[in-house]
């Protein structure tokens, strides 16, 4: 049984999954082409792309505009499936990210940390990309609620709507789109607002003139995952922490083996200095955060419009560089709630094709089961229907018997009664015949 292709328009993903976008610097184009080498949808994170440029600091607009034209030209080296860009709202960059995403004609931009209103003012003309614009737009959300206030301000201020969407959910790595209390409110489960976003979606693909898809994310770790997630309605679903555990993913090797190490226990929720909570693998460095031993710095990057660098207690740039650098002593590891059960370093190639073989086995024992739960029912249908008229057989004979007790009783009155009527009869024969 195979999975069914994800499709965005007329962008087709051979395999509904999605790999998803991890910064810094750990998706770039050496993980994005060997996911859409292996029919997934390969995805290049942009927050600060551009920290091997030589100057980052002094021109931090140019350095990550540069970085990322070359990150997708190189996955296009080595790939020829569905190449994806990930852009942060919050970035100060946001705008220059989105035209460049387009102008490289990248297959599809995966929006997130803030609503993207007025992301459309930000797409290049028809006239700068000489024709249609290819790339396909899909928000990030967490919510329902949130999916229909982009589609109603798309459609009433640029009269377009987002081509799909991906609603996160409160287990996914790096910054949270949920308050610290509903992170593990059942109410804000993943189960609970994919259906809530699907539904909220169909009321504007008429207007889109095709379906919205929505994809899953946040949380999903195996392919038995990805099975619940198609079987709930979602055209595909978004990975991230799989992929760390990955030859090909872009970190240092020490960043991988965090997770490796990592227990239950380790899965932390922080308090991110862009002013979202976050979910990473706890160290020595968090720690040091919370213990107060950590103080204000000056930020060389400026990269994202909600940090309060004056107030924060490290600058998140250099601590996420420093750990996609293997230098955790000075950084963490953003990982989503289950990055605890990855095991050991494995082929990007591996790791799909035992997704894909865990969802199809899923799917086919989910088929197994029904067939079976169909045919026990056949036959207890059957066994009902037997009892049924073996004791309707009973309830007739017994009529049966009724109505012949009846029936002689009814002979047995009706005999008395000729009797009585005999017997009066022959009194008044007898009373006339004394008169005369």
């Amino acid at each position: 049984m195979n999975l069914p292709q994800l499709k965005i328009g007329d962008l087709i993903a051979r395999r509904p999954i999605v790999q998803g976008g991890m910064g810094v610097g750990i998706s770039l184009s050496g993980l994005a082409s060997a996911v859409a080498n292996e029919g997934g949808v390969g995805v290049i994170a942009t927050p600060m792309i551009g920290i091997e440029e030589p100057d980052i600091t002094t021109d931090p607009v140019g350095a990550n505009r540069r970085a990322l034209v070359k990150q997708i030209r190189r996955c296009r080296e080595l790939s020829q499936g569905v190449i994806g860009v990930n852009i942060m709202c919050a970035l100060t960059n946001f705008a220059d990210l989105v035209k460049t995403s387009v102008k490289e004609k990248a297959d599809i931009i995966f929006v997130g940390a803030g609503l993207p209103l007025d992301l459309p003012a930000h797409l290049p003309t028809v006239e700068e990309m000489g024709g249609k614009m290819k790339t396909k737009i899909a928000p990030i959300v967490s919510s329902g609620r949130a999916a229909t206030l982009i589609c109603r301000k798309w459609l009433k201020k640029y009269n377009m709507l987002p081509d799909a969407f991906v609603v996160e959910g409160p287990k996914a790595g790096g910054h949270l789109g949920f308050k610290a209390e509903q992170l593990d409110d059942p109410d804000f489960c993943l189960e609970k607002i994919l259906p809530e976003t699907i539904e909220a979606v169909k009321a504007f693909e008429e207007a889109k003139g095709c379906p919205i898809p929505v994809i899953a994310a946040g949380g999903v770790y195996s392919g038995q995952d990805i099975c619940k997630f198609l079987d709930m309605g979602a055209a595909g679903v978004q990975m991230g922490t799989r992929f760390v555990a990955t030859h090909e993913c872009d970190a240092d090797p020490r960043f991988k083996q965090a997770f490796i190490n990592a227990g239950p226990s380790d899965m932390h929720v922080i308090k991110s200095p862009v002013g979202l909570p976050g979910r990473a693998v706890n160290n020595d460095f968090l720690r040091a955060v919370e213990n107060g031993q950590k103080h204000p710095a000056k930020c060389p990057f400026h990269c994202l419009s909600t940090c309060k660098q004056d107030l924060s207690p490290y600058c998140i740039a250099r601590a996420l560089i420093n750990a996609k650098r293997g230098i955790l002593k000075h950084g963490f590891a953003f990982a989503g709630s289950n990055a605890y059960l990855v095991e050991k370093i494995i082929s990007v190639k591996e790791l799909m094709n035992s997704l894909v073989e865990e969802a199809q086995e899923c799917k086919a024992g989910a088929k197994q089961y029904f067939e079976e739960r169909k045919e026990t029912a056949k036959r207890y249908i059957e066994d009902v229907k037997g009892q049924m008229n073996e004791k309707l057989g009973d309830v007739k004979g017994q009529l049966e018997d009724v109505k012949g007790q009846v029936a002689g009783k009814l002979e047995g009155v009706k005999e008395q009664m000729v009797e009585k009527l005999q017997e009066k009869m022959a009194e008044r024969f007898k009373t006339a015949s004394e008169s005369e």
